[in-house]
């Protein structure tokens, strides 16, 4: 439970610079909790929680009950903000709202008044009594036996935040994104251990950043570089809606065949090259001489931005239609290839198969991915709907071929005077006019796998 260092510390924590954004950092026990059941679920890879609980007392029937009981709930639900340029505002996720409320709740009585409403009642109360259950077993597990060197961590932590006025980077990135921030609002990070390990994790949402991090974490700068690069995702993600449909009209009237894969990639980039170029060039002094992100397509990109970006921000300016017809032209100018490499494309998909197994063989095939959707019917709606979004669109038909291509046809002009034999398999990918890639595999005998390498 909660001592009083961590009680005494929250008054500590607050960061508050004269009409800025208030900084709490803290540790949230009821949060911590939750994602150690979490990582402790089958579902779940192997994990230094998971391996703690399993050589303990608490290995036993009444604790995998609850943790059988804990998979089965359903806590995630999602709805778009579909006035807004397709992709360009996350989706609400019921489940970063709950860790949201359980972050800024004392107790759990307060996190069910907080969060009643979101998800049904039954379904809260499950949630709030595994939470219960499973906090003496994490402090004896996990948070008691490293609670000296983590509380040494999060004093440093705090300290490390005011002598670099990591607010002023928040600052930095509104202006740069030309986005908005209500300053009641505070942003709230939540920091818990994470034992024998040799990194950290790190999420942001709302208005919250949470991270385990390394018991042994010796590089403040790189905690703060990646906390700042997650940050810059809700500060783009809050642009107005007037902003990001200006922004969607300079990618759509660019003439760039590259522009619309180079705007599904700028999110990630432009998140890089603020946090893990221009925060940690200034906590450092220089800039960070390895990878900057564990993705070619990401990496390399932030890097050919990076000097305009920076400039940028030393000119105070917002990034207008200028700075994306630049971003642009870097890309088709540095990386023409990648609008044609499926690793890239994939990464954005719309799927269509009648055979939903071929959805599962994809993911396989392309584990990385940002956005995905799925229809299992080809039908003249389901085609429509995929049409109308810039994702990569991959339609694999295994029956009723003919009839099913003559739809496609219908649909994209580009495929008019395509001529083939749908009584053979074949894999083919053709650029749209909305410059997104249109893949069609006709299926007869052999996997999807085997015929995705068909295509050129």
């Amino acid at each position: 439970m909660k001592n009083a260092f961590l009680v005494a510390l929250l008054f500590l924590t607050s960061l508050t610079f004269a009409q800025k954004t208030t900084f709490t950092i803290k540790y949230s026990e009821q949060l911590a909790v939750y994602l150690f059941i979490e990582n402790l679920s089958e579902h779940y890879p192997e994990n230094v929680f998971k391996t703690e609980f399993q050589k303990s007392k608490y290995n036993s029937e009444k604790y995998k009950s609850l943790i059988s009981k804990f998979d089965k709930l359903i806590v995630d639900y999602s709805f778009r903000f579909d006035e807004y340029p397709y992709g360009s505002k996350k989706n609400m996720q019921t489940n970063d709202l709950l860790k949201k409320n359980l972050i800024e709740t004392n107790n759990l009585t307060d996190f069910k008044l907080r969060t009643s409403g979101l998800i049904p009642n039954q379904t809260l109360t499950d949630l709030s009594l595994c939470i219960e259950e499973f906090t003496d077993v994490y402090n004896e597990l996990i948070y008691n036996p490293n609670k000296g060197k983590f509380e040494k961590q999060l004093e440093d932590i705090i300290k490390y935040s005011k002598d670099n006025n990591i607010t002023d980077f928040f600052e930095t990135g509104l202006l740069f994104y030309n986005s908005s921030w209500d300053n009641a609002i505070p942003f709230v990070a939540a920091f818990y251990p994470l034992p024998n390990s040799k990194g950290f994790t790190a999420q942001a949402f709302c208005n919250n950043f949470i991270s385990a991090i390394q018991t042994d974490l010796n590089s403040n700068k790189d905690l703060f570089s990646v906390m700042m690069h997650e940050t810059y995702h809700i500060v783009y993600d809050e642009q107005s809606f007037e902003v990001k449909t200006e922004i969607d009209n300079y990618f759509k009237e660019n003439k760039s065949k590259c522009s619309n894969y180079a705007y599904q990639l700028m999110n990630e980039v432009l998140a890089t090259a603020l946090g893990n170029g221009y925060v940690y060039e200034k906590l450092d002094g220089k800039p960070d001489p390895g990878d900057w992100y564990n993705r070619k397509y990401i990496n390399l990109m932030a890097k050919q931005i990076y000097p305009l970006v920076k400039e940028y921000i030393d000119q105070k300016k917002s990034m207008d239609k200028n700075f994306i017809d630049t971003y642009i032209k870097l890309y088709e100018e540095n990386f023409p290839d990648w609008i044609n490499e499926l690793d890239n494309i994939m990464t954005y998909r719309y799927v269509i198969s009648e055979n939903e197994g071929d959805l599962r063989k994809i993911n396989q095939l392309f584990r990385y991915r940002s956005r995905t959707e799925f229809d299992s019917e080809i039908t003249e709606n389901s085609i429509n709907k995929m049409k109308n979004t810039p994702l990569t669109k991959i339609v694999i038909i295994s029956k009723e071929n003919s009839e099913k291509f003559k739809l496609l046809k219908n649909d994209f002009p580009e495929l008019k005077e395509w001529k083939v034999n749908t009584n053979k398999e074949f894999a083919n990918k053709t650029l749209l006019s909305d410059k997104s890639q249109l893949i069609i595999i006709n299926q007869k005998d052999s996997t999807v796998d085997s015929l995705f390498k068909l295509i050129k």
